[in-house]
């Protein structure tokens, strides 16, 4: 039966992968922002919530798009990972208005933000949680030791670590139901 399942798939082509990647996407994050800014608003890491709009999903859209884009090059082979991630950009382009170079431009400096706020790791998704605590400008609402850190506290790291593995794609899952052409 598992042949059977294997001869079934649907192949898709580059442009039908970027397709459903990008839709996906940006689905989950406008549907999962409404709880990540509840979760946020109501952690115990914080002595005042700091009163996240659920609409305010420009940053953590970026943040998840980037972390998501990181994984691409471990999934396919180089060339068709940057064929994929090139339609990736003009499809993201468009929607925010914008040519694929200026969206791509965006990614890249996203990228070089979390690598540098979360060295020395290499952990991306670790790298997410601490890119959310800094573009929401949550060290404000720190108690005052880790405040005058100017560092997150490591259990709401840990958290946010749970809540940004929900919104990695699963490739696997995907492959499970469609080959590439």
């Amino acid at each position: 039966m598992a042949l059977l399942g294997t001869l079934l798939k649907r192949k898709l082509s580059d442009e039908q992968v970027a397709n459903i990647f990008v839709n996906a996407l940006l689905d989950v994050v406008d549907n999962g922002f409404v709880e990540v800014a509840e979760l946020i608003n109501e952690d115990v890491a914080f002595v005042k919530s700091p009163e996240i709009d659920s609409k305010q999903n420009g940053e953590f859209a970026l943040i998840v798009i980037v972390g998501n884009l990181s994984f691409l090059e471990n999934i396919f082979e180089s060339d068709q990972a940057e064929r994929v991630e090139q339609i990736i950009f003009n499809k993201l382009g468009k929607m925010y208005e914008m040519s694929g170079n200026d969206f791509q431009q965006i990614v890249r400096e996203y990228q070089s933000f979390i690598s540098r706020i979360n060295h020395p790791s290499k952990n991306m998704i670790y790298g997410m949680s601490k890119a959310v605590f800094e573009k929401y400008k949550l060290n404000e609402f720190q108690d005052d030791y880790f405040r005058r850190m100017q560092a997150p506290n490591p259990l709401f790291l840990k958290r946010m670590d749970e809540v940004m593995g929900n919104f990695i794609w699963n490739w696997d899952a995907f492959f499970k139901k469609y080959k590439m052409n």
